[in-house]
């Protein structure tokens, strides 16, 4: 999944994409290639490169603020749970209580490590989709710009009314 990001991004393919799917205290989606021209109202969200990747959900890697996570179709018509070739979301998510953490936890059988429950806890996240969909980043500058598009106002289908675009994207390792 990193792999794949990083040659898109490298390759210029996420530039002039706009973020389609956008839940103010849940997430953040692109990654779709025919948002770039797209119409307003149009419904997005089908697109990618033409590939999927086998997922690599990974019990360490949480769903916390700032988590990249690659995108995928739902259980009912994808129960290996492959990846979207392209499309990614970023969780802005929301703050939990250490009771939710706790049954969080005991639901999906997962012991969040204190650090993850710090994050929980005072920055949000999105643990429900914990061992659901694959993680394989995280933003750790600029959280700010998370919540400036989560709190745009969207269309029914959790579209901005105005558009948001990738400009370009920076990978620092």
């Amino acid at each position: 999944h990193q792999d794949n990001f990083l040659k898109l991004a490298g390759d210029g393919y996420y530039e002039g994409l706009i973020f389609h799917r956008v839940i103010k205290g849940f997430m953040i989606q692109t990654g779709d290639p025919n948002s770039k021209l797209a119409a307003k109202g149009k419904d997005l969200g089908s697109g990618g490169p033409g590939y999927t990747i086998q997922h690599e959900i990974n019990d360490t890697l949480y769903h916390v603020k700032g988590a990249l996570a690659a995108a995928r179709l739902s259980d009912d018509t994808n129960p290996s749970k492959s990846s979207s070739g392209s499309q990614f979301y970023i969780v802005q998510g929301r703050p939990m209580t250490a009771l939710e953490i706790e049954n969080t936890g005991y639901e999906k059988g997962i012991t969040y490590t204190d650090k993850a429950q710090e994050i929980l806890t005072k920055h949000g996240g999105a643990p429900a989709l914990d061992q659901e969909y694959t993680v394989f980043g995280q933003i750790i500058d600029g959280l700010d710009i998370i919540d400036a598009i989560a709190g745009q106002p969207t269309d029914k289908r959790d579209r901005p009314l105005q558009d948001v675009k990738i400009v370009s994207i920076k990978i620092i390792k």
